[in-house]
């Protein structure tokens, strides 16, 4: 028989990877024969705006052919691993672990239910309700929260799929400062770049492959082929690697976002692509937040680039009242947090000033109260100003932030094919 299992919700800020523990549960699973993988495992991030999600807010699922009187083993294998390697003392650590046959009702149920986690606010008990409804084998740890994303990870179609080979680290170095050699991430960079992506930032001079939380991961390369992203991870020059493991992911893929059109209310903890015009141009407070207000079909919209997303504020900063945009990103606090946004129309901006002299080219004067003006050296004089059109230091376009602050949902705009792009490199 062929059975998903899905897991969420094992790490914690302090430590340990979701994706690590389920390498670690395949490999015994295969070890004591109790079933073997098919293809490779899934790494699906759910909604990035939760506020009670981990780190990237990624569950894992992967596919097996067990014998169905191995399947109690299966499950015992599962407990005992995440009860041994699993952020439990953790008090927001909530493991979930899920197993569903392949096929049948329960996973067309689970399609529409896991986009509804990617984008909305789902609750444990629709979780539980889903269980039941099925009677689905499964783990509950304390709360049991990450039964939502376990479910999701199992059910969520990919038509848009990225791939990512993550390296982690000999358990001896967890926590310890990484080693690796920064000239063999751009090298690889360079090489294998548009395939691969979001290896490197170069204009910010950081090696976004490589993390700074005390998780297991050594690195990771994300890419669009396979081959590409093979070559990047033989590249590279790292500490000694313990083991790694390919993913088939939804990450680069925007799938979090909701069109404007297919909702009646903007609501906070969800992502949206939203259109409307600048109305309160931008203004920059302390620390170097830029903000904008757009007006839109829900009312005015305030917008904002946070000072990690470095010269997209450059960006944002060119916008003027009246300027027509596409804004992309999620809402939270009532405001925009933007990931991207597409410039449609760069507003005509026109300014009144004094006439210049025919003669010599200076500005002229005012000549006193409705009397015009005059240049005083060559005496010429003229009676209305002139209107003069501002040139814009902005192109309609897409613009993105670049890679050091990218979420794992957003889609690069190397990605996005045939359409205008300005991209960070």
């Amino acid at each position: 028989m062929r059975i998903w299992v899905g897991i969420d919700d094992t790490d914690s800020r302090k430590g340990m990877c979701t994706t690590y523990l389920s390498v670690l549960m395949i490999e015994r699973i295969e070890k004591e024969g109790i079933g073997k993988l098919l293809g490779f495992p899934r790494l699906i991030r759910l909604n990035p705006t939760i506020p009670y999600k981990t780190r990237g807010n990624g569950a894992v699922s992967f596919l097996l052919e067990v014998e169905e009187d191995r399947r109690d083993e299966l499950i015992d294998v599962a407990r005992e691993v995440v009860e041994s390697h699993a952020e439990l003392e953790d008090e927001n650590t909530n493991p979930g672990v899920v197993f569903v046959e392949d096929g049948g009702e329960v996973m067309d149920y689970l399609h529409r239910y896991a986009l509804k986690v990617v984008r909305d606010v789902v609750s444990l008990d629709t979780a539980l309700f889903i269980i039941g409804k099925f009677m689905l084998p499964h783990l509950k740890f304390k709360k049991g929260r990450g039964l939502i994303g376990a479910l999701a990870s199992i059910g969520l179609e990919l038509e848009d799929r990225t791939i990512e080979i993550l390296a982690y680290r000999r358990p001896e170095n967890f926590g310890l400062p990484r080693e690796y050699d920064e000239e063999s991430f751009y090298d690889a960079d360079w090489e294998t770049y548009p395939l691969t992506w979001d290896t490197v930032d170069w204009m910010n001079e950081v090696v976004v492959a490589v993390p700074n939380s005390p998780d297991p991961v050594l690195f990771g390369i994300r890419g669009d082929d396979f081959n590409a992203v093979m070559k990047a991870f033989e590249m590279v020059k790292t500490e000694p690697i313990d083991r790694y493991m390919v993913f088939i992911t939804n990450q680069g893929t925007d799938m979090h976002l909701i069109h404007e059109s297919e909702v009646e209310k903007l609501e906070d903890y969800h992502s949206y692509i939203l259109r409307g015009r600048v109305c309160v141009e931008p203004y920059e407070i302390t620390g170097g937040h830029v903000f904008f207000h757009i007006d839109t079909r829900f009312g005015e919209v305030k917008c904002v680039a946070f000072e990690p997303t470095k010269q997209f504020r450059s960006v944002v900063r060119e916008l003027r009242e009246g300027d027509l945009v596409e804004v992309y990103g999620s809402m939270k606090r009532n405001t925009i947090n933007l990931e991207k946004i597409n410039v449609l129309e760069v507003a005509e901006i026109w300014v009144e000033e004094n006439p210049t002299c025919p003669i010599c080219g200076r500005r002229m004067e005012s000549a006193g109260r409705g009397k015009g003006f005059r240049c005083k050296k060559c005496k010429t004089r003229a009676f209305e100003k002139v209107r003069r059109k501002v040139e814009r230091n902005l192109d309609t376009g897409f613009y993105e932030v670049p890679p050091c602050a990218r979420r794992h949902l957003s889609k690069p705009l190397i990605r996005m094919k045939g359409v205008k792009r300005h991209i960070f490199r």
